[in-house]
């Protein structure tokens, strides 16, 4: 399944409504965003227990100082509405795939102790 557009509009119920979700912060101009795009939809095709989406950060200029990237392409996983991993730089596909497996491997419990869930207020 291909990665869906992540929008302003679409943020909070694809956050709320998904257990793990992985998001790709891209530009259409930018080269390593072109290049990262087939790792990104080939580990998300073989992951379909995760919602993989992207951010048109041209497009989504706000989403994208929300979250303060300064860099493209970025990758942000969230897993129960917690960030759990973010790193500019395109990655390689098992490097991926690894860090999948990482977060599949949190303790959730012990990760919300120190953390707020998203959407929640300070």
């Amino acid at each position: 399944m291909p990665a869906e557009a992540l929008t302003a509009e679409n943020f909070d119920s694809t956050i709320t409504g998904n257990d793990i979700v992985v998001i790709d912060f891209w530009a259409p101009w930018c080269g390593p965003c072109r290049g990262f795009a087939p790792v990104f939809e080939e580990v998300a095709d073989e992951n379909p227990d995760a919602r993989f989406v992207k951010v048109n950060t041209d497009e989504e200029q706000a989403l994208a100082g929300h979250f303060g990237i300064r860099s493209i392409p970025t990758l942000m996983i969230f897993r129960e509405q917690v960030i759990v991993f973010q790193q500019p730089g395109a990655l390689p596909k098992g490097a991926l795939a690894d860090i999948l497996r990482q977060v599949r491997e949190l303790d959730m419990a012990e990760v919300k102790r120190g953390a707020r869930p998203y959407g929640e207020q300070a």
